[in-house]
């Protein structure tokens, strides 16, 4: 960092530039210097005529103290006319002193000093550390890069973001954001970034922007892993010929992801993502044997050798206690073999399940996708819309389309709300879908419901209102992404629950799970220990912890930062 010093060496090296910023400073100095020896002068001749003898010296300290206003006392007039002359130089004292004086100052050396500093600042974001590699560029700050720049560092992974604004850079900077800054369409920003040597490029702007920062980045390396996000399907085809190594169609994929959690038709367990060479599955207990009973005493590992990973509770993530009481909403996540969640599935088998259809509340696109989803399911589906506009594009899609509003309750008496085994409410407006899920909730207590978010902030308010699941169109997009940087399978849990691989910090070597007290002092669950290639899923408190090993979690990224506070 350049001091106030430096800078006025700096400003010395140019001499037509030096003089011209100094010349209102010298004007000033000398009309201080003339001023404050007027001062000192009729200081003497007024003390003289009040019969008091002071040395020339005296006249200029009592001149500065008093413009200055510090004013000691020791020197005073006892005339009118001293104190009135006294007035006249406090006065002019507080101009000159107090308001000139720093003006002056920021003007000509602390301005440009901050200013000077700010381009040296701007210097150093143009661009990543020298050598940098396999780092993961993240092109915009859309509502997925923070969220992903979390658990990327997490994972001790370098990741940068590109921000146009300069300005903007430095603030996202000091707020601890690692930043870099450079316009998005420019290939010397991403030669600066290091973009050859990253290990992957996100390309996170509109559908024509990506399609230009594919092609930018092509310039530098033909095979840097580029992910690109796209808006609408038919982009998928033009990022892909850009040379986008992966198209994520996010909004299509979020309403993919609502229907993969709905339970309707036959009773079984829905298969919600895999893990290494076992799948995690998910189902809900209402109308089984299981509802009202304690997890310990399901016995599901016993009789189908799956195991209790978590439980879903209206939206919220617990813990499986083995003392947990399955209330007649929770829907419990287990992880297994395909073998055994084949015997999970013909326990759940014999139990009645409801027929009647899903229920979706939104023709847009999250709600066509859900629909279709559902539909390869052979899951009947109806559908409420009010803007009939979109009734040719939703046509063919659900059994039944009813156009109207949601919150019409004639509506939603005729669409099936009170048979309804799944509400699905896909609309972007988080305060309609809070309003919607309390509704929804009302008329019908047993039903599940999925629900969208927009704004991670609204979160926690559509959980209050009684929401089974909540995914945000950022969670995913940062599950998405992350899993591509990690080379991992995509496992979506839920809002706030991620899969951590956590390597063995060397305060828990030779422990047992029981004794390290994972869950009780972080709130992260391990289910898995993975060494050597292999991984352990069917733990028990005794399980003793080696050397090497890699913890798998589930949990949200504070558990996870809890982790290193208190064990790394």
């Amino acid at each position: 960092m350049k001091t106030i010093a430096s800078h006025l060496a700096t400003m010395l090296a140019g001499e037509t530039k030096l003089r011209r910023q100094l010349a209102p400073f010298v004007k000033y100095v000398v009309l201080l210097l003339a001023v404050v020896s007027l001062y000192g002068w009729l200081f003497h001749v007024i003390m003289a005529r009040e019969g008091q003898v002071h040395s020339w010296f005296t006249g200029i300290y009592w001149a500065l103290t008093v413009m200055s206003t510090l004013g000691f006392g020791d020197i005073t007039f006892e005339s009118d006319l001293g104190r009135a002359f006294s007035t006249v130089v406090l006065l002019t004292g507080m101009v000159l002193l107090l308001i000139i004086l720093p003006f002056l100052f920021i003007r000509i050396v602390y301005a440009p000093w901050l200013e000077q500093r700010s381009r040296g600042r701007i210097r150093e974001l143009q661009s990543v550390p020298e050598g940098l590699e396999d780092h993961v560029l993240i092109c915009v700050n859309d509502p997925i890069a923070p969220g992903l720049i979390r658990l990327l560092q997490l994972a001790d992974e370098s990741v940068y973001l590109i921000e146009p604004d300069a300005d903007v850079a430095m603030h996202m900077q000091d707020a601890g954001v690692p930043v870099i800054t450079g316009e998005i369409d420019s290939v010397e920003t991403y030669r600066a970034a290091g973009a050859a040597r990253a290990r992957l490029v996100l390309a996170n702007a509109s559908d024509t922007i990506n399609s230009n920062i594919v092609l930018t980045v092509r310039e530098l390396s033909d095979s840097v892993p580029v992910v690109a996000l796209a808006e609408v399907e038919d982009a998928i085809d033009v990022l892909e010929l850009s040379g986008a190594t992966h198209v994520l169609p996010l909004i299509h994929q979020l309403g993919e992801h609502l229907a993969n959690r709905v339970s309707a038709g036959t009773s079984r367990a829905n298969v919600i993502g895999k893990f290494h060479h076992l799948l995690l599955a998910e189902f809900p207990v209402h109308n089984t044997p299981f509802q009202g009973r304690t997890i310990r005493d399901t016995r599901l590992r016993e009789f189908t050798g799956v195991t209790i990973v978590g439980v879903w509770e209206r939206g919220r993530f617990l813990t499986p206690r083995p003392d947990l009481e399955l209330s007649p909403l929770s829907v419990p996540v287990v992880i297994g073999t395909p073998e055994q969640i084949s015997e999970l599935d013909e326990v759940l088998v014999i139990y009645d399940a409801n027929p009647n259809p899903v229920l979706i509340l939104g023709g847009g696109k999250v709600g066509r996708a859900a629909a279709v989803a559902l539909k390869r399911r052979d899951i009947a589906v109806h559908m409420v819309e009010r803007n009939p506009e979109l009734e040719r594009q939703i046509a063919g899609i659900p059994d039944r389309l009813f156009l109207g509003d949601a919150a019409d309750r004639r509506v939603l008496d005729e669409a099936g709300i009170a048979e309804t085994p799944c509400v699905l409410l896909t609309t972007h407006d988080d305060a309609m879908n809070v309003y919607l899920t309390v509704y929804c909730r009302r008329l019908n207590p047993d039903a599940r419901i999925l629900t969208r978010v927009t704004h991670q902030r609204n979160v926690e308010a559509i959980q209050r209102a009684g929401a089974d699941f909540v995914l945000s169109y950022a969670s995913l997009g940062v599950q998405t992404v992350y899993s591509i940087v990690q080379g991992r399978e995509l496992v979506v849990l839920g809002e706030g629950v991620d899969v951590f691989y956590v390597p063995l910090p060397p305060s828990l070597e030779d422990k047992t799970l029981a004794d390290t007290g994972i869950g009780a002092r972080t709130g992260l669950n391990v289910i898995g220990i993975q060494k050597d290639g292999r991984l352990v899923t069917n733990l028990t408190a005794d399980r003793r912890l080696s050397m090497g090993s890699t913890l798998v979690a589930l949990g949200s990224a504070e558990q996870r930062e809890r982790f290193s506070a208190v064990f790394d």
